[in-house]
């Protein structure tokens, strides 16, 4: 509406959770999409995560993507039910916090390697 009425919009600098895990992530930078939360039914959103797997192998793109914090868990087991085992997938928690950590790795890794994410503030990328 600020936009439409002409008024000036500036936007103030801060750290974005999101654009600090994609540089992090070591994935492509170059080419990516932020999906925002990923359809919470367990059988849509396994047909989300295939089809935004596929589009990162086909394009090249980095697929972004966050959840509610009590959802997390249930998000990660989705995504390691859905993926292929050498996919990769990044997850960044708590990003700029004083217990940030941002990790790469296979969806093979993360199976053998869950964290524990119920109510913590996440990241996820699936990319190459």
């Amino acid at each position: 509406a600020a936009q439409e009425l002409g008024a000036t919009v500036k936007p103030y600098t801060a750290p974005s959770s999101i654009l600090l895990a994609l540089m992090a992530s070591g994935m492509n930078g170059q080419h990516f999409q932020f999906h925002g939360y990923l359809p919470i039914d367990n059988n849509d959103r396994k047909k989300k995560i295939q089809a935004l797997e596929m589009d990162t192998q086909l394009k090249g793109c980095t697929q972004l993507f966050i959840e509610t914090p009590y959802r997390n868990d249930q998000l990660l087991e989705s995504i390691l039910q859905s993926c292929n085992g050498n996919t990769k997938i990044c997850i960044g928690v708590d990003i700029t916090g004083p217990n940030e950590w941002i990790k790469t790795a296979t969806v093979d890794y993360w199976k053998k390697n869950k964290p524990e994410l119920h109510k913590k503030l996440a990241v996820f990328l699936i990319g190459q």
